[in-house]
């Protein structure tokens, strides 16, 4: 035991089932019992009842359990962290119970979810914590001195709180040479004191007598209390009052007012002097002489204060009659308390739910109550009812406990909140009672589905509506409240002219309007059906479905269109009237149909135009032609007839057909007539300005191109001059390296040339070098150069290769002074785009750019003897002349295109890969070759004959 307690704690823990009423399965009542002594200090250790229960400590917390106690006085409190229940005021048991020897507090133990409710009994012991103590601290006693030997003298007792061993027990008197004690013990279990004379009194010698007397009660450790008593001896007095009754027994009303008489005493004395007697209450306590007065002289016992049935229902006092001699009897007065209905019942709520679902099963428990009547007998017996026609009802479910709890189905949408009165009457006459009134909330339970305002909605919507469109607002409702009455809308998926619905037709789930995703056509769509389902926000939400029908309107959006007689491009159709029709001959019918509905399709003819119209009418309503008038001999063969049709819509819509009747009375002479009919066609003033327009805009880009070709050639030309005429002098001299012993170089040529900006469109001639060694490698190629001849020349023509990396040659390699210097005003004219294009690097186009190369390097430049013999066999050689493209053609000599780069071109004129791969040992040797390949000897310039027309050809 905690906080001191285990030092204190008599008597043992019992616990033990009282009751147990099931009104439902989950909750059980029961009583424990403690015992503890009295002042224990606060936080003390009463006992473990979580688990003298058998209970989970953590089911003192989820269950929210609390102490509940009638008086509202709570001296045990409850720990629910550890499940202890501890002291928590201070308890006295003398000012908790008084005289009561069976001193105990009682009290609940409440739990929720489940509800149970435990009674706690703790059993108070008493501790020798008071001392016995004497009313007065001395007494004074008056005896004659005739006093006979056993007199007995009533002595004040003295007043011990405690009880049982810590109570009074015994007394003690010294000295005892005359008096001794007789103690006699009550049937309350009080002890009466007195001293009983065992030796005759001599005033004459000794007046006064002092005595000691010691009250012992039986704690440990023992507790005592001393009274001083004077006894005075009197002179002869030898008679002692006497009471009429040896006990007086009354009763009084509580609450009776003051100054009542409740009884009276009387006593009588056999002296003469009896009327000196006089009365006084004995040993009174506090709340006697707070309550009730004895008059001293009459001996009327009144009320002097206010009684209270509920707090002493029974008083017993003692009362002595003393005469003038000092002699002195005492008596008893009994007095019982009336208890009157004055106490109306108290009505306390220990648990109660504010809220209950309206799902809830009948016999849910929603309060829980305790009804005490302060009063006893028929005027504490309690009946406790609320109102009728509620779906509740109490029970009672042990002494002074009553249940709330729901007696038939609950239904929020009818009822969303109940003020349940519940009254507790007494038995008194009159009855007394109370009230307690509990606010009830129905908490929603979704259980309803949204409802539509009507079965079905029926929606118009005009054609051609813009999207976004209104067409009509649904609506629904749903008795529930809160995420359950909150009702969203939606389009049940489906198809529409094989398209989803959702691409006609869209819905604002919060507000229920429709809206039209695109535009109707009534032609096409007449009406449709669609499905809306309002779902509401419960768990799991429930639904409902309305039929929407939406009716598409017609407007007058197509004109009416002709079917008879058909109109067509080029040929002329013509009606025959005979000269001898007479007034109403039908000569045609005008047949047309318009694809709305309604008044928008009702037609009507009206002739617009005709050459005779007093001769033709139209029917306003079927598109007959008729004739007016007898046909006569005037009038004209070719007569020509506008007809309109026209709806009945706003704004209506028309169609113009014209029609071609011959008055004739024979085919021939129709189509004599006929021939020359000339065909008025009505062009489109819209049609007409965009061809004008188109052929503006065609005419000024041709005059554009025109121009931008022209200023073209303009510039190219005059670069071109400019060209020639910085570069006219520079001769085309061509160099051949000697032949080595070990074959380098023995077949390749060099040459240097220059060229235009734009050396595609130029023209480049090449002589063929005149030497024995040249002629005879033209004698060794010349067969095989014949054979490929052509199919060279379309590969120049189709293909273009890229430029050959061996004209590139470093400057170290590149022959001496002419490499570098010899076309540098050439080289100044390129441009960088023209240098990229050459495949010329920045660092080397300087050095060498204009440079056929061939491959290995030149060891000297050519003298002037071999220079001018190259000259003279140039001029006796065939005209060579090439040009970039298909204009390049050799017809000798060998190939002199191979590894030829032009620089500002982007031809590559580069022998045929299949005739570079011919080697040259495969050749034959020159005596091998027969005298008719072998080319003639040179001829000077003078002796060269002219071609004629025949060579040309």
């Amino acid at each position: 035991m905690e906080s001191g307690g285990k030092g204190w704690l008599h008597g043992s823990l019992f616990f033990y089932t009282v009751c147990a009423l099931a009104l439902f399965p989950s909750r059980v009542t029961g009583q424990i019992r403690y015992s503890i002594p009295e002042e224990m200090s606060v936080g003390s250790f009463v006992g473990n009842i979580a688990s003298d229960l058998g209970l989970e400590p953590k089911r003192l917390i989820s269950g929210k359990a609390r102490v509940f106690t009638a008086d509202s006085s709570e001296y045990i409190g409850l720990d629910k962290e550890n499940g202890h229940l501890v002291v928590k005021h201070k308890i006295d048991r003398e000012e908790l119970c008084g005289e009561i020897s069976a001193c105990s507090v009682s009290f609940d133990v409440i739990f929720d979810n489940p509800m149970e409710l435990y009674r706690v009994t703790v059993d108070i012991q008493d501790i020798n914590d008071n001392s016995p103590v004497f009313p007065k601290s001395k007494i004074e006693q008056e005896i004659s001195e005739l006093a006979v030997l056993g007199a007995r003298f009533p002595l004040e007792s003295a007043i011990d709180p405690d009880v049982g061993v810590n109570t009074l027990q015994k007394y003690t008197l010294q000295p005892t040479d005359h008096f001794k004690l007789h103690i006699q013990n009550s049937e309350d279990g009080s002890k009466n004191v007195e001293m009983v004379l065992h030796s005759p009194l001599d005033r004459e010698k000794k007046k006064h007598h002092n005595l000691i007397l010691t009250a012992f009660d039986g704690g440990k450790p023992q507790r005592s209390a001393t009274v001083q008593i004077n006894i005075i001896v009197l002179d002869v007095n030898d008679n002692a009052p006497v009471f009429s009754q040896s006990s007086y027994k009354t009763s009084v009303v509580e609450n009776a007012p003051k100054s009542t008489i409740v009884t009276k005493v009387s006593a009588t004395d056999a002296d003469e002097s009896s009327h000196g007697i006089q009365y006084y209450f004995e040993h009174a306590t506090s709340a006697v002489k707070a309550l009730f007065s004895i008059d001293a002289d009459s001996g009327e016992v009144k009320v002097i204060g206010e009684i209270d049935y509920e707090k002493h229902k029974q008083f017993k006092i003692k009362v002595k009659a003393k005469d003038q001699g000092g002699l002195t009897d005492s008596s008893e007065i009994i007095i019982d308390v009336i208890d009157l209905n004055d106490n109306t019942p108290k009505i306390t709520i220990m648990s109660f739910s504010s809220a209950v679902s309206e799902d809830a099963a009948p016999g849910t428990v929603i309060a829980m109550m305790n009804v005490q009547d302060l009063d006893s007998g028929d005027n504490s017996k309690i009946t406790c009812s609320i109102d009728l026609n509620s779906p509740f009802k109490i029970m009672s479910s042990l002494t002074n406990y009553y249940n709330l709890v729901t007696d038939s189905e609950l239904d929020r949408e009818q009822t969303a909140e109940y003020n349940i009165t519940i009254t507790a009457v007494d038995g008194g006459n009159p009855p007394l009672s109370s009230r307690e009134i509990l606010n009830l909330k129905i908490s929603d339970v979704n259980d309803h589905a949204p409802q539509f305002e009507r079965e079905s909605y029926n929606a118009f919507i005009a054609e051609n509506n813009p999207p976004s469109t209104t067409i009509l607002t649904v609506k629904a409702e749903d008795m529930d409240w809160g995420p359950n009455a909150k009702v969203s809308y939606f389009l049940i998926d489906g198809d529409l002219n094989g398209a989803p619905l959702a691409s006609y037709i869209s819905i604002n789930s919060e507000t229920g309007v429709i809206y039209a995703e695109k535009s109707f056509d009534y032609e096409q769509l007449k009406s449709f059906k669609m499905q809306v389902k309002a779902q509401d926000g419960g768990s799991p939400p429930l639904s409902n479905h309305v039929t929407v029908n939406i009716f598409i309107k017609d407007q007058n959006d197509n004109a009416p269109q002709v079917l008879y007689p058909v109109q067509t491009g080029g040929s002329v159709v013509a009606e025959i009237v005979p000269r001898a029709a007479d007034v109403g001959y039908l000569v045609t019918k005008v047949v047309a149909v318009d694809v709305d509905s309604g008044q928008n399709a009702w037609l009507s003819y009206k002739l617009q135009k005709a050459t005779d119209r007093a001769l033709f009418e139209v029917g306003l309503q079927n598109g007959e032609i008729r004739t007016v008038r007898q046909v006569t001999d005037k009038d004209a063969v070719k007569q020509k007839l506008t007809v309109v049709v026209e709806d009945n819509g706003q704004p209506s819509r028309s169609a113009v057909v014209s029609i071609n009747v011959a008055v004739a009375d024979s085919f021939p002479e129709v189509l004599s007539e006929f021939t020359d009919f000339t065909h008025e066609k009505q062009y489109n003033n819209n049609l007409t300005f965009y061809l004008v327009l188109a052929l503006a805009v065609v005419s000024l880009l041709f005059i554009v191109s025109i121009i931008s070709i022209i200023s073209v050639k303009i510039y190219r030309w005059r670069q071109n001059k400019l060209f020639f005429k910085s570069g006219a002098n520079l001769p085309v001299i061509p160099y051949y390296p000697p032949v080595y012993a070990d074959g380098t170089l023995q077949h390749v040529y060099n040459y240097e040339m220059c060229g235009t900006t734009d050396s595609r469109m130029s023209d480049m001639k090449f002589v063929r070098p005149y030497s024995q060694n040249t002629l005879v490698s033209q004698s060794r190629l010349g067969t095989v150069q014949r054979e490929k001849k052509e199919q060279e020349v379309d590969d120049l023509t189709l293909e273009q290769k890229p430029p050959n990396s061996d004209w590139r040659f470093p400057p170290n390699q590149r022959p001496g002074p002419s490499g570098q210097h010899r076309f540098h005003t050439l080289q100044q004219r390129w441009t960088p785009y023209e240098k990229s294009r050459a495949g010329v690097r920045p660092d080397e186009a300087g050095a060498g750019a204009g440079v056929i190369a061939g491959t290995g390097p030149w060891p000297n430049p050519p003298t002037e003897a071999e220079q001018l013999q190259v000259l003279m066999a140039a001029a006796n050689a065939s005209e060579a002349t090439a040009t970039l493209g298909p204009r390049y053609n050799l017809q000798y000599g060998p190939d002199y295109r191979q590894n030829v780069y032009i620089p500002g071109s982007t031809a590559t004129l580069t022998a045929n890969p299949q005739q570079q791969q011919v080697p040259q040992q495969a050749l034959p040797p020159p005596q091998a070759l027969p005298p008719a390949e072998v080319p003639k000897a040179a001829q000077t310039p003078a002796s060269k004959k002219k071609p004629t027309k025949k060579d040309k050809k």
